[in-house]
């Protein structure tokens, strides 16, 4: 079973270092300088790459909810208009694509409708991301798949027939299954990180996560279960307006969870029993009787 892909010059999958996604989203919040900072902090703490959230607002906002009234910090607007503020155009992703080729670091972003999709394709990024929410969107996942390019999917809110479905529907090749709960941020025990183990029986493509904790443990054990990408949102400060502040990651914790994911790779070692050179020593000090 060849579980691979790759995202731009990194091989993912079993036998691959983890790939590891810092989640920009739009805890930007509208600023291109916080969004800069974020870019930056993720690639001093080693992250394979960034990620952002593209919308065309009438075409994602439902009828319903667009005249509804909110407080921002940009004053008591309608969420239609919210949405709008948080909205990077074309100027704006021109720099991000801009910055993040002077960082040396990968940026790719989860499209909510298909213009959003044909708008991220002139800056060929090297896979889509298609968020939970759109999993039984299949004129959607139709859009992404016509692409060509590699596709992550996350499976937060959906049922396992709704999987199957969506992955029958893009096809497994090329493609990156990611376990996830989508709750802001997500209590322990609805993590269900076995989840990633029931996903590699199912399935033959590699299978990630993307995770909403508070900590960095769970992101951590995920790798120790198998999977090859692990997705966390990042945020300047988690104390920031907006409703992925709280369960994201600040850029210290970000370091700290690259380091956490190296040494659990490295821990788990190859499933062959060795004697070590290191045990050596205590060999020949503790070691009483010998065959």
């Amino acid at each position: 079973m060849n579980r691979e892909v790759t995202i731009g010059n990194r091989k993912v999958g079993d036998g691959h270092p983890a790939f590891i996604i810092a989640e920009i989203g739009i805890n930007h919040n509208g600023s291109l300088d916080f969004a800069k900072q974020m870019i930056l902090a993720a690639q001093q703490a080693g992250v394979d790459a960034v990620k952002f959230q593209k919308r065309t607002p009438e075409l994602c906002v439902p009828e319903h909810q667009r005249s509804q009234m909110r407080d921002t910090p940009w004053g008591y607007i309608s969420y239609l208009d919210y949405r709008y503020k948080v909205e990077f155009g074309q100027e704006d992703y021109q720099e991000i694509d801009r910055y993040c080729k002077e960082l040396g670091i990968v940026w790719l972003a989860s499209s909510w409708d298909i213009p959003s999709v044909e708008f991220m394709e002139q800056f060929n990024p090297p896979a889509h991301k298609i968020p939970s929410a759109l999993l039984t969107d299949h004129a959607l996942l139709r859009a992404y798949r016509a692409t060509g390019r590699p596709l992550i999917l996350s499976t937060g809110m959906s049922t396992l027939e709704e999987i199957k479905e969506s992955v029958a529907l893009v096809g497994e090749e090329n493609l990156i299954l990611c376990h996830t709960t989508s709750s802001y941020p997500c209590p322990p025990d609805e993590l269900n990180l076995r989840m990633i183990q029931t996903l590699r029986g199912m399935f033959s493509c590699p299978i990630g996560y993307s995770g909403h904790e508070v900590g960095l443990v769970p992101s951590a054990v995920a790798v120790a279960l198998g999977a090859c990408l692990v997705e966390r949102h990042i945020t300047l400060d988690r104390a920031m307006w907006g409703s992925d502040q709280s369960a994201s990651v600040e850029p210290q914790g970000i370091e700290h969870l690259v380091k956490y994911i190296r040494v659990t790779e490295q821990a788990l070692g190859d499933g062959v029993k060795h004697v070590y050179e290191s045990e050596q020593s205590s060999l020949s000090k503790l070691r009483r009787f010998s065959q």
